[in-house]
């Protein structure tokens, strides 16, 4: 059998149950691993001592032959996860020693399910970021490496991408606003589905735009992301935006089969600039899934070119609400004030403290599209343009498509440093990932290639509303017929 904390879920959960390994020995591996990755520095809060007791009881459970799909997997935790008695800082100074006195809706679904806690991890402040610089506990690095250079994850959930490709951990939360879990996925070789708006519960998530965040799993293949899908899904009671849908068997729609399936490829999504190694994958991706039997179609999205300006009105707006109720006076930082200070004066140097630039320019933002001379011309037009967005997906449906292939990002992995001086360069990130968010839709990023530096690509695909099992089948064709199984060389 491979190193133990090289198996991926699937791979785990089968050697389990057949009693080949134990969940104490999966994680004493992964934690092992994590000792000497310092250098990544994707985990930031340790667990053992919950990871062991996690495991021991979870090899009991599968003894007693009660082992559901999780049981005994070591995963890692995304710091925006709220989890009990375990700091949950969203990468924000602000949050300095807040310990939750309960559990989010997804740690909890997945820990019923017998997923075992390594630890927290790294990731953009409030996960406002695509590079994971903005993080008070300092930049995540990807696993992959160019000569000396060090490379950015992706972001936010940067800490989660490079534990998973670094195999620290056997799969990993991630959430998603803006592309936060398919842009570091295909940063580093990894899969990430974002899924449908309400499908996973927010509960316990601390909020960047509440009408844009969904979490989902970061993992090491299609199947794996299935298996977690699954267990993260389910109506929550406590979040108004949670779907009381029945969750179906993810995994077992992994049939492959998708003869007869019509694939969209829109043309707004070809961008002046583009690199042509992504503009040769996308062609390969096309020429894969008509091999596997699918019909490839031509498809207009034509507001695509307003939808990062957009997301970058109606994300900030809502963090810039989200994010008041961050004062020093509950919980978290609270600043040293001088003689004479007042409650005014505490908020200020409080806030100036305790958020970072990135976070500081995006409340600003949003309270100035929030204000009452503004409101109309920016925020209101906005969501008028989402409506839009959404009816290009929706028109699109109609007429018999069932995914939609596009590249995940621009480019390969940059270099940490190169572009964090310029917001702009940054968002761009973001721009074949947004709209799926915009438009509430399932998006998965599979890994496809590699660059002429050798770094992973990814590609995505994008689903009907609710239709994660199909998606995921598409996906699982895709992943077969690209055969990715590069691996980045250890250097930690």
């Amino acid at each position: 059998m491979a190193a133990l904390n090289t198996l991926g879920l699937a791979e785990a959960r089968d050697a389990l149950r057949k009693g080949d390994v134990t969940s104490v020995e999966l994680t004493d591996a992964c934690l092992t691993e994590i000792e000497g990755a310092v250098a990544l520095n994707a985990f930031v809060h340790n667990t053992p001592d919950i990871a062991r007791a996690q495991a021991a009881a979870a090899d009991e459970r599968i003894k007693t032959g009660d082992a559901p799909a999780m049981c005994g997997l070591p995963i890692g935790v995304k710091d925006l996860f709220c989890t009990k008695g375990v700091p949950s800082q969203a990468g924000s100074r602000i949050l300095e020693g807040f310990l939750p006195e309960y559990e989010s809706t997804i740690t909890q679904q997945l820990f019923n399910s017998g997923a075992v806690m390594l630890g927290k991890l790294n990731m953009d402040e409030f996960a406002m970021g695509s590079s994971n610089e903005t993080s008070v506990y300092g930049n995540a690095v990807n696993p992959w490496k160019v000569d000396a250079r060090k490379l950015t994850p992706g972001g936010s959930s940067g800490g989660s991408a490079s534990a998973v490709a670094a195999d620290l951990c056997l799969a990993a939360t991630g959430t998603d606003t803006g592309g936060s879990i398919r842009q570091p996925a295909a940063f580093v070789g990894i899969t990430g589905i974002k899924p449908t708006y309400g499908r996973c519960s927010r509960w316990g998530v601390v909020a960047f735009a509440s009408s844009l965040d969904q979490a989902g799993p970061m993992t090491k293949s299609v199947r794996d992301a299935a298996i977690m899908l699954e267990a993260m899904c389910g109506h929550d009671p406590k979040d108004s935006t949670s779907a009381d849908l029945a969750v179906p068997n993810f995994e077992a729609a992994l049939t492959g089969d998708i003869k007869g399936k019509k694939i969209g490829i829109p043309r707004e999504y070809r961008m002046d600039g583009m690199p042509e190694e992504i503009e040769t994958l996308w062609a390969q991706g096309r020429e894969m899934l008509a091999d596997a039997g699918a019909e490839i179609v031509d498809i207009s999205l034509p507001h695509t070119k307003y939808a990062l300006p957009a997301y970058y009105v109606i994300a900030p707006a809502e963090a810039s609400s989200n994010l008041a109720r961050y004062d020093g006076v509950r919980y978290g930082h609270r600043a040293t004030l001088a003689q004479g200070d007042g409650i005014t004066e505490m908020y200020e140097k409080t806030r100036a403290e305790g958020f970072g630039a990135e976070v500081q320019r995006r409340v600003m933002i949003g309270t100035y599209v929030l204000s009452a001379g503004f409101y109309d011309a920016y925020y209101n037009r906005a969501r008028k343009v989402r409506t839009l967005i959404k009816k290009d997906f929706e028109d699109v449906f109609a007429q018999g498509v069932d995914a939609i292939l596009t590249p995940a990002t621009p480019s390969a992995a940059f270099g940490l440093g190169e572009a964090s001086d310029d917001p702009v360069q940054m968002y761009l990130n973001d721009v074949f990932t947004v709209t799926v968010n915009m438009a509430g839709l399932p998006g998965i990023a599979v890994p496809a290639g590699l660059d002429a530096n050798g770094l992973p690509l990814g590609l995505q695909l994008i689903g009907r509303p609710w239709e994660e099992g199909d998606l995921l089948n598409t996906a699982y064709a895709l992943e077969a017929r690209a055969g990715f199984v590069a691996k980045p060389q250890k250097w930690w």
